[in-house]
């Protein structure tokens, strides 16, 4: 009876999982749809009336907008559509197009489906062709036009310019799913939010490939010039791409939770409990130079009794002790002393994905993973004490001394 009762509430959890991921995803592919069905209605209106603006001897004339609304499975969207003057017959009139659209019969599963395998291939065209097919309209009804725009407007919503935020720091991690590692970059603005903004199927050793998607955030206008706050794990290759991206200008803190976990696990299991409690007291010192004679202690202690474990503890020591060195322990030491901001997202992304037991392919994985971090961004809350964040950015500044740059 209790099997019973707890596989019940298992199904019901999963079911509700289910539904929050497809309500979550829908309201995402609704902005895509909105704005395909906005160049169809602007394909149909630029025909009519020209350019906006000009003085065009065609027969009708631009007209404002009414408030309309398009059917997809069982959710109804709003929108604001557009409307003609007819200067023949001296009347406004609807659009054709959006009389086919609203006649439609369209599958939000079959459409969401369409949408998320042309996100996974950056295949935005094909996006825009796809969703105009879904409403009846066929492929030689579709004009050059239409396509090009809609692809520059599906282009523009997912390769979002990241001029637009003010970045104080970013957290690199890997993330397996089966066998395959994802390597996920998060930013941390100086308004506390937590941005998911690229991630790549590889190790976090290769820092080749970890490299591309640091540079990659750079095409795209992510500002690390005031000053970077780097978070990572001690892995060597994103300590080297970090390096070799943003050189100068990024401060790199190891997770002080990986390097006591790495210390302690050379350890035998009766003596591991003993030094992690030494090491997470010696951690929470938020004195720099305290910590760091503390650490000396532990490491002095552990090469009595494993050498290993003492090299491991020296291995970037100084990098775990960053945020002390800037004086702000206290302050923001809950969040920036460890990756549990970027694990949390890991977590989060597991709660999407640990349905699939097979991927089937790359580009599956990618659609699944880019889908999922898209409904995360919604969900994430600011880090902790996210007010004391300007005086990280004076902290970095002057340990850079870019300050001083700035001045010369």
């Amino acid at each position: 009876m209790q099997h019973n009762e707890k596989t019940s509430k298992n199904l019901i959890w999963f079911l509700g999982q289910e539904l929050n991921i497809q309500m979550n995803m829908l309201k995402h592919q609704t902005e895509i749809i909105k704005l395909v069905i906005n160049q169809l209605l602007e394909d149909e209106v630029h025909k009519k009336a020209g350019e906006k603006y000009e003085h065009s001897s065609k027969n009708y004339s631009r007209w404002g907008s009414n408030p309309g609304s398009v059917k997809i499975g069982k959710e109804r969207i709003k929108m604001e559509i557009p409307r003609l003057y007819n200067k023949q017959q001296e009347r406004t009139e609807g659009l054709d197009n959006y009389k086919k659209i609203r006649a439609a019969e369209v599958s939000s599963e079959k459409l969401m489906s369409q949408i998320l395998f042309g996100l996974s291939q950056k295949n935005y065209s094909e996006i825009a062709r796809t969703t105009a097919e879904s409403f009846g309209f066929s492929q030689s009804s579709i004009s050059r036009e239409f396509i090009e725009a809609s692809t520059r407007a599906l282009e523009d919503f997912e390769e979002r310019d990241l001029g637009e935020y003010d970045f104080i720091g970013l957290a690199i991690d890997g993330k397996y799913l089966r066998k395959h590692q994802i390597v996920i970059a998060l930013g941390i603005t100086m308004d506390g939010m937590k941005i998911p903004l690229g991630f790549i199927e590889t190790t976090t050793e290769n820092h080749t490939a970890v490299k591309g998607l640091l540079s990659n955030l750079i095409k795209r206008n992510f500002n690390f010039t005031e000053g970077i706050f780097v978070l990572i794990d001690g892995a060597t290759g994103l300590k080297k791409a970090v390096k070799e991206t943003f050189g100068k200008y990024a401060l790199i803190q190891r997770c002080t939770w990986h390097k006591r976990e790495n210390v302690v696990s050379y350890l035998p299991k009766e003596q591991q409990d003993h030094y992690r409690r030494k090491l997470q007291r010696a951690y929470s010192e938020p004195d720099y130079e305290t910590a760091k004679q503390k650490l000396y202690e532990v490491r002095i202690e552990l090469e009595t009794i494993n050498r290993s474990a003492a090299n491991s503890l020296n291995e970037g020591l100084k990098e775990t002790l960053t945020l002390h060195r800037l004086g702000l322990v206290d302050e923001l030491g809950k969040s920036l002393l460890t990756t549990n901001i970027i694990e949390n997202l890991n977590s989060q992304l597991s709660g999407y994905i640990r349905k699939v037991k097979n991927w089937s392919s790359s580009k599956m994985r990618a659609r699944w993973v880019a889908a999922s971090l898209m409904q995360i961004e919604d969900r994430m809350r600011r880090i902790n004490n996210y007010e004391q964040l300007k005086l990280l950015r004076t902290a970095i500044k002057s340990e850079l001394k870019l300050e001083q740059e700035k001045v010369a």
